[in-house]
């Protein structure tokens, strides 16, 4: 089941500043994370899935709209 990055967080019971306080980033980078506005790069992916008790598969990294989000 795919799941957005901010529903994963929000479903592991964690704030904003939790979550980024264990993986070690800002909150403005985990809200720009969470936005689309940057992707975050492999271990990053792998970090937040392991966080969030999820599969670095079911995250979603990218919006709809982008074109990359379908491979």
């Amino acid at each position: 089941m795919k799941i957005t990055l901010k529903a994963a967080r929000v479903n592991a019971e964690l704030t904003l500043a939790v979550a980024a306080k264990e993986l070690g980033i800002t909150k403005n980078t985990l809200i720009n994370y969470e936005k689309y506005r940057t992707v975050p790069n492999m271990e990053m992916g792998t970090a937040m899935a392991t966080l969030y008790g999820v599969s670095v598969d079911d995250l979603i990294f990218l919006p709809k709209h982008c074109a990359l989000s379908t491979i």
